[in-house]
């Protein structure tokens, strides 16, 4: 599970833009546009609003990138100023010392495994995801790029011996992933493509232990993948998990055993959710290591001496930490942890510490070390939530409906302080993916919804989402989409029946596909809400699926359906809030970042127009220097005041 982490801080500068605000507006009295952004009927924000709900802004996260080879330091991620970049942290809450200082954010960074001379981080630009991988010298703070500036680059993964990466790159033809290998040190001589493959789902996950073989993922759809071994040398290729049977199988988080000889994975292979699986690489056989846990396995990380493996089990949408001793394959007991979701775990050479970042309802992001030796749990960073007290902020409940077809769906609602009396107004704020889950997180922004307006929140778990087993995530396939469109009207009954919910002031929102379910709904359920907030939604999927970037249109259309088979096409097209349009009879705040590889911005323009032909109450906001979701802290700011407005305006009036 990737981190759930917000992104923030400072207020906006900047000329104002006419589209949609009045130039004559005092100056002193609304807040004043970014160049880059491009907006239309949302008014003016007024700095009144700016300084009351400014201090649920100020809030930072930390995610663990790479421990140090040699020395008990590591590399974070973190926002001081507009963006994410890469701190080092030498001690337990010690000083976190910025090394980068882009306007965009970097992405990832790793130290060169044997000295840590110098660390290779990744970074993209205008959110557009073609991530360029660079070295960063610490000795001169010279910043080297590795890649070619252009095509897509993903995956860097070290060799043993320190001196060459492997990656993912779409720069032969923009659509197929290929392996490429370069020196970090030497990248102008030494780059050269190890293997050409079709498909944009290939991923480097590890080398062998001599450094003579690659594994290697490649990725179908959510429910399907396969692992390979590649020859370092020339690049010959040998599949190791079967691609016959007729289920698919998935497999994730694969790691070579120190011998070399077997590896570890992720898989749901012969089972409804995700084990723990030994993999023999000479009889290919599995052993499962898992099995009487009855929930999908989250995350793995075996220590480099290979006698210890930690993963995470998910557990309700709820994180629990697991260590083994490889050679009993029995659990070791843990100290109790702190409080929370964890994920991304990584295990210091020296074997015994391994970090982790822990985040929950009343703390953002924040990484932790433990030493398995003496239990000993250390915080490393402290991140700042603002000017806002976290213990109050309430933990959300567990909640369960039942479908249209007898499925149980889950969610999890926060409630507003007590001080609020009578039914609540409802926020439905739906995830994306679609193999995204809700889990308890910190809310950031949010909480001044529950804090200050008085509004619930809830976070489905519709049909389609990781977590609840294999046959529930491929419910919404293809066809079978009208059944999440159906969850969230379920939904709307079980909301209808609660005594502290007011069913007449529902609001529906949600990012990337959360956003084409909150235009879904907005189309099929217009009479039971009262606004709606799309975020880099998908209007159409048929037009979606043809524009979106070429290295991952096969794997969305698994997902979605291939809009190429006339059936198929024609069911998307009648389900196409773009094609329901005139149904759309309430006010909808429509968002979007202009560099979106995924989603891209016709989606949002297409149905801006065609509501303003139909006169439906619209707000738009693109921001040019985004992509899919807004990054940078000014432009979130903005996003949230004027969404602050339009809630005012629309569900609370």
């Amino acid at each position: 599970m990737k981190a759930l982490i917000l992104l923030l801080c400072a207020l906006l500068a900047g000329q104002p833009l006419a589209l949609g605000h009045d130039r004559g507006a005092a100056a002193q009295q609304t807040l004043p546009l970014l160049d880059t952004m491009v907006v239309e009927n949302v008014p003016p924000v007024p700095t009144a609003l700016v300084e009351e709900a400014d201090r649920y802004t100020g809030f930072r996260a930390a995610l663990l990138s790479s421990w140090h080879p040699t020395r008990r330091e590591m590399l974070i991620t973190t926002r001081f100023a507009d963006t994410d970049q890469v701190h080092l942290v030498r001690s337990p809450a010690g000083a976190r010392t910025q090394l980068t200082f882009f306007k965009d954010r970097v992405d990832s960074a790793s130290w060169q495994p044997v000295n840590g001379n110098y660390f290779v981080f990744a970074k993209d630009r205008g959110g557009d995801e073609f991530f360029q991988l660079y070295r960063f010298d610490i000795a001169t703070k010279a910043v080297t790029l590795l890649t070619d500036g252009t095509s897509r680059n993903t995956g860097a993964v070290w060799s043993h011996a320190g001196n060459t990466i492997a990656y993912g790159s779409t720069r032969r033809n923009g659509k197929d992933v290929d392996i490429y290998t370069v020196d970090p040190s030497d990248p102008a001589t030494s780059t050269r493509r190890l293997a050409e493959l079709t498909g944009g789902g290939w991923a480097v996950l590890d080398w062998s232990p001599d450094d003579r073989q690659l594994l290697v993922a490649e990725e179908i759809s959510a429910n399907e993948s396969y692992l390979w071994l590649f020859d370092t040398t020339n690049g010959a290729r040998k599949l190791v998990t079967h691609k016959s049977g007729a289920e698919p199988v998935a497999y994730e988080y694969a790691q070579f055993a120190p011998a070399g000889d077997g590896i570890y994975a992720i898989t749901d292979r012969n089972c409804e959710f995700k084990r723990l699986a030994y993999i023999n690489l000479k009889t290919l056989s599995h052993k499962y290591l898992t099995s009487h846990i009855t929930w999908d396995i989250d995350d793995i990380a075996l220590s480099w001496d290979g006698l210890h493996l930690a993963f995470v089990s998910n557990e309700d949408g709820r994180a629990r930490l697991h260590l083994l001793d490889t050679k009993t394959n029995l659990e070791m007991p843990l100290p109790a942890l702190p409080a929370g979701q964890i994920t991304d775990l990584r295990w210091h050479k020296n074997n015994k510490d391994l970090g982790f970042i822990v985040f929950g309802a009343r703390s953002p992001a924040d990484i932790y070390s433990l030493d398995i030796q003496s239990s000993l749990i250390e915080r490393w960073t402290q991140s700042e939530t603002g000017m806002i007290s976290c213990s109050s902020l309430p933990e959300p409940e567990l909640i369960r409906w039942t479908s249209s077809d007898g499925k149980s769906i889950s969610g999890f609602l926060y409630k507003p302080p007590e001080r609020f009396a009578g039914k609540r107004p409802v926020i439905i704020n739906i995830h994306g993916g679609p193999e995204g889950q809700a889990r308890p997180f910190f809310l950031g922004r949010s909480n001044y919804y529950l804090n200050e307006l008085g509004v619930a929140i809830i976070y489905p778990n519709v049909r389609g989402s990781s977590g609840f087993g294999k046959s529930f995530l491929k419910l919404d396939n293809g066809l079978l989409r009208r059944g999440a469109y159906r969850d969230i009207g379920t939904l709307l009954d079980w909301i209808k029946g609660r005594d502290d919910l007011d069913a007449d002031r529902v609001m529906v929102t949600g990012g990337s596909y959360g956003g084409h379910m909150t235009l879904a709904v907005s189309c099929f359920y217009p009479e039971r809400i009262r606004c709606a907030v799309d975020v880099v939604g998908p209007s159409n999927l048929v037009t979606f699926l043809e524009n979106t970037e070429d290295y991952r249109r096969d794997l969305r259309r698994v997902e979605y359906g291939d809009e190429r088979d006339p059936e198929v096409r024609a069911f998307l097209l009648s389900i196409a809030p773009m094609n329901n349009v005139s149904r759309i009879t309430k006010p909808l705040f429509v968002v979007q970042g202009k560099n979106d590889p995924r989603v891209p911005a016709s989606e949002a323009l297409q149905l801006v127009a065609a509501l303003k032909a139909n006169h439906t109450p619209a707000w738009f906001l693109m921001a040019n220097d985004e992509g899919h979701g807004f990054r940078k802290k000014s432009n979130s700011d903005y996003l949230f005041y004027a969404t602050v407005m339009f809630i005012r305006k629309y569900l609370l009036d």
